[in-house]
């Protein structure tokens, strides 16, 4: 599977629940639950979550969720960080 199919995929998606997720809290509906908006960021969506919250101005305000997005965040970097380079190179290897 290429890396940045997956990535391109699954910031989309991450997006879009960010979107449906404000839409639901304007209009009353069913709304996405912040556990779901959190996982889809880890799962590699960071930036477009991080994009959703700015251009959409959701999930802004309040700092429970805020905190746990910057710690979902600072998890993913550790673990970029820490990951032996073998497996780094074969995640590069895998995207070119």
């Amino acid at each position: 599977m290429n890396l940045y199919l997956y990535l391109l995929g699954v910031n989309a998606f991450t997006y879009f629940l960010y979107w449906q997720d404000k839409r639901a809290a304007r209009s009353g509906g069913w709304r996405v639950a912040e556990a779901t908006l959190l996982l889809a960021g880890f799962a590699g969506g960071t930036l477009a979550a991080f994009a959703a919250q700015q251009i959409l101005r959701h999930k802004t305000r309040k700092t429970r969720f805020k905190l746990a997005f910057w710690a979902v965040t600072a998890v993913q970097c550790y673990l970029l960080y820490s990951m032996p380079r073998w497996l780094q190179w074969v995640l590069w290897r895998l995207a070119a």
